[in-house]
């Protein structure tokens, strides 16, 4: 079965909403190619994207214009099968992109089920809530930037939910990945 991967770049406050652009993935004033080394191995890992319209919509009207992208960011997006969770998306516009009407539970379970890599689902606030609040999350990849924003959404809303830490890996610009699973491999709440 295939693992379904939220991967959020969030501040040690917790928050995950970029709101106030404390996190910009091409600053060329900032050292990143360990992050982007790190990335590089999790799109390796992966051949899904799950997001929600509103993410979907940012990358696409995004990544797609980046020609000179030393992330490699764009050229995955391009190729990756991409899932985007919406009632109103007709038309997705970009290759390889299928929508997912729901319900939630039964279409992230029948992709889960489907061979394949990981499933990794970024962005996408409400959708990163309702997969963890159905247990449909194996493992969470944060990076975690050294920066404090005091409000905005955060991934965990409430509640416990109990991880295993996976691994630790501290980065030239002051971020860490932190690798979580979900205890149990459920991702249910505690």
């Amino acid at each position: 079965m295939r693992k379904l991967v939220v991967t959020e770049n969030i501040t040690l406050d917790g928050v995950i909403d970029m709101a106030g652009n404390w996190f910009d993935p091409l600053d060329p004033d900032v050292d990143q190619t360990d992050i982007t080394a790190a990335n590089t191995e999790h799109q390796e890992a992966a051949d899904a994207l799950l997001v929600g319209r509103n993410t979907f919509e940012s990358f696409r009207g995004f990544w797609p214009a980046q020609t000179d992208d030393p992330t490699g960011v764009s050229a995955y997006l391009d190729t990756v099968d991409k899932y985007v969770v919406s009632s109103t998306l007709d038309d997705p516009g970009w290759q390889n992109s299928t929508v997912l009407r729901g319900p939630l539970a039964d279409e992230v379970k029948a992709l889960k089920e489907a061979p394949g890599r990981d499933i990794v689902a970024t962005g996408s606030i409400r959708l990163v809530h309702a997969l963890i609040a159905a247990g449909l999350v194996d493992e969470y990849r944060l990076f975690v930037f050294p920066v404090v924003v005091g409000h905005g959404a955060r991934l965990f809303e409430s509640g416990a939910v109990r991880l295993e830490l996976l691994e630790t890996r501290p980065f030239h610009s002051g971020a860490v990945l932190l690798r979580y699973s979900a205890a149990g491999g459920n991702g249910h709440p505690a």
